[in-house]
């Protein structure tokens, strides 16, 4: 007891000293917590979940319908560029005139192909007596059953020039 009373102003001080320290301390901590529930208010926040696995549940099956709508929506989209191939979207057109005596470019070769570079080209040759139309297959840039003459060949190129336009 003698030695409590002896050093009782340092024991006193000891004492202050380590209750302001659990004081700060406690409000560090206190500090830490508010941040803590505005973060988990701000989480829970719109839900009627209170329990965090739930939420991470509810949020895994999200994502797998999310897969699942992206998965389809590939598909859909290589349908999508299979069909583009197949459509006819390159053209080319040349007009002339194939005989002299007959005045204007009134006759043409125009070439309709699709995305690989497969199609038709059609001529039509004009002259007094009438009009004569002519289709050959083309399969990739060529016609493999008929030749083709020289404006044929040039729809076909006038044609693969064009690039497929892109919708925006």
């Amino acid at each position: 007891m003698e030695l409590v009373r002896n050093n009782l102003a340092s024991i006193i001080i000891a004492l202050a000293a380590l209750t302001a320290v659990l004081l700060l301390w406690n409000i560090f901590l206190q500090v830490i917590i508010s941040k803590i529930k505005k973060k988990n208010d701000l989480l829970f926040s719109g839900n009627k979940i209170q329990n965090l696995e739930e939420i991470l549940l509810n949020q895994a099956k999200n994502l797998k319908t999310l897969d699942k709508d992206i998965q389809e929506l590939y598909g859909i989209s290589n349908q999508i560029n299979n069909l583009s191939f197949r459509g006819l979207h390159k053209t080319g057109l040349v007009r002339f005139n194939p005989f002299k005596e007959v005045g204007g470019d009134q006759s043409f070769a125009i070439a309709l192909l699709n995305g690989k570079n497969s199609g038709i080209v059609i001529s039509s040759l004009y002259t007094r007596e009438g009009t004569r139309i002519y289709a050959k297959a083309i399969t990739a840039e060529k016609s493999e059953k008929y030749p083709l003459t020289e404006e044929e060949e040039q729809a076909i190129k006038i044609a693969m020039l064009q690039e497929p336009k892109k919708i925006n």
